[in-house]
């Protein structure tokens, strides 16, 4: 999905609907609206709050509106929201605003912790190594991320699973390991 266009037609969507919606995205979507990558993706991620079952309604009736935009079914989803356990404490006062609509309005983590979550999902999957390199992070905020991320998984294979992970980055970023 083009995110930008997507979510600037559904908001006109949600206008001509009465409906408001606010909420913190993250992921690829949050990364397109903020123009630190131009890929497509084929969801947005709400961390918070829980989607109103009115806006899901709505969300739903626009992807069958417009199937030129090959929408997914949970196209807006709450996937992530787990995360939200993890986070730093006071996260919610790190957030920016990063789309206002005349009916969306969309923040998002604030830099540190969405650099968390996407490095976390680089180390989790596997899939989210264009996206860390677009973020751009420093040394010094790899640094600051590492503990976090390395404590976000029990098994006994992750602490090695994330080192690597964070050497590869290093490497690719031009930092020292």
């Amino acid at each position: 999905m083009k995110v930008v266009s997507t979510l600037e037609s559904f908001d006109l969507f949600l206008e001509e609907k009465g409906i408001k919606f606010e909420a913190i995205i993250i992921g690829g979507a949050a990364l397109s609206v903020m123009s630190v990558i131009t890929r497509e993706t084929v969801d947005v991620d709400c961390l918070h709050p829980l989607i109103s079952s009115e806006v899901l309604s709505a969300a739903a009736e626009f992807r069958m509106l417009n199937p030129n935009l090959m929408l997914i079914e949970q196209w807006i989803n709450n996937g992530p929201d787990t995360l939200i356990r993890d986070l730093e404490p006071d996260w919610q006062l790190r957030c920016i605003l990063i789309f206002k609509g005349k009916a969306i309005t969309f923040h998002t983590l604030g830099r540190l912790d969405l650099l968390k979550t996407k490095l976390f999902a680089y180390c989790d999957r596997d899939t989210d190594l264009q996206d860390c390199l677009a973020l751009n992070p420093t040394k010094e905020e790899l640094d600051a991320c590492l503990g976090w991320v390395t404590y976000r998984d029990a098994s006994e294979g992750w602490p090695n699973n994330v080192k690597v992970h964070f050497d590869e980055l290093r490497r690719l970023l031009k930092y020292e390991s």
